[in-house]
């Protein structure tokens, strides 16, 4: 299939681009514009928008099992949800919480429906997040969620995939208990039961009381976590784009490819008095033998990526201007060996 080399939507004012998905026909793009969601089709002509969110809509991604868009989606008071609130045109209160906010696209067609009120968007609660994100300390340093992706079992060859739901880590040199991802599976099969229209002046609880399981990797600290995550069924990694950590210890790169070939290991967590299931980081890309590291320097991703199936992979490179934000998603192509080249007449190549 031919794809576009670039698409350019813009012109918002709801915080810059946080994450971006494609559907299984190829024929919408939708971008996250933090309390905003964007539909368009590959020209960048935007069919619609969806506003009225007082939270911090994260990554995205497209379920092709049941054509909806699902995004991590959190509300908190602490500097970012604060921002978030500050930004709102009228006074909003809403309670801390985290949620899988799942979007029904095809009822996108027209401008600034309402996120709550046109029935397009619905909601789970994730419990796990809440008990860990209000744990003394933030355990694990957990400061919300933002990654998702749709993903098989690690180590596992079928067909069945689940979501996956990744942390935000916050940023401090100080403490130890911080250094890994932390990556929550859910089997969404039974989630019919909990999804629910969300209402932000009360918020409902409806979600599972637990993950299906809880992952760990170790990376070193990074900026509030990951930000994107994205798995790739041609080469079987999980891509982790992070913003970059400040730990000198740790070789801080912006993203982490992890090896969803190798079952996960039940392993002492360093950092952490504790056992844990821990996720392999894969045998390519580039080393650090001080920490003992894997990752690589390709400097996009943290603002939107996706996986097209066949070695393609689409990148988000925001932009703003005058308190507008906008993004061009821009086309590479993805070996072990060269890593991400870029497509089209802007061409640079990335090689590890």
């Amino acid at each position: 299939m031919n794809y576009a080399d670039n698409i350019s939507v813009g012109g918002f004012r709801t915080g810059h681009v946080q994450g971006i998905a494609i559907d299984k026909n190829r024929e919408y793009m939708y971008y996250s514009f933090t309390t905003c969601l964007v539909k368009s089709d590959l020209n960048g002509r935007i069919i619609g928008t969806v506003n009225g969110l007082a939270g911090h809509l994260g990554c995205i991604a497209y379920n092709s099992e049941d054509g909806r868009v699902y995004g991590s989606l959190e509300y908190k008071h602490d500097c970012i949800g604060k921002g978030i609130l500050g930004n709102m045109d009228h006074v909003v209160e809403v309670e801390d919480g985290f949620y899988i906010a799942i979007f029904d696209v095809d009822k996108i067609d027209r401008m600034d429906m309402d996120a709550e009120k046109d029935g397009i968007m619905t909601a789970v609660y994730l419990k796990e997040v809440f008990d860990d994100y209000t744990a003394p300390g933030h355990r694990y340093g957990c400061s919300g969620i933002d990654g998702t992706t749709f993903a098989p079992l690690p180590g596992v060859s079928d067909d069945k995939n689940y979501l996956y739901v990744a942390y935000g880590v916050y940023s401090d040199r100080n403490r130890q208990d911080n250094d890994h991802q932390v990556i929550l599976r859910y089997d969404i099969k039974d989630w019919p039961r909990y999804e629910k229209p969300l209402n932000q002046a009360s918020m409902h609880k409806l979600g599972p009381s637990r993950p299906d399981s809880k992952y760990f990797v170790y990376t070193g600290n990074t900026a509030f976590g990951i930000q994107n995550l994205e798995y790739d069924p041609v080469t079987k990694l999980m891509f982790a784009a992070v913003y970059r950590g400040e730990k000198k210890q740790f070789p801080n790169y912006p993203m982490y490819l992890i090896d969803m070939t190798k079952k996960a290991e039940v392993n002492l967590l360093k950092g952490l008095n504790e056992e844990g299931e821990q996720l392999s980081l894969a045998d390519c890309g580039e080393y650090d033998s001080e920490s003992g590291i894997r990752g690589d320097s390709f400097g996009y991703g943290s603002t939107g990526m996706i996986s097209l199936g066949d070695g393609y992979f689409y990148f988000s490179h925001p932009a703003s201007e005058d308190g507008t934000h906008s993004t061009t998603v821009k086309l590479y192509r993805y070996d072990s060996a060269n890593g991400f080249t870029r497509c089209g007449q802007d061409a640079q190549q990335h090689s590890f």
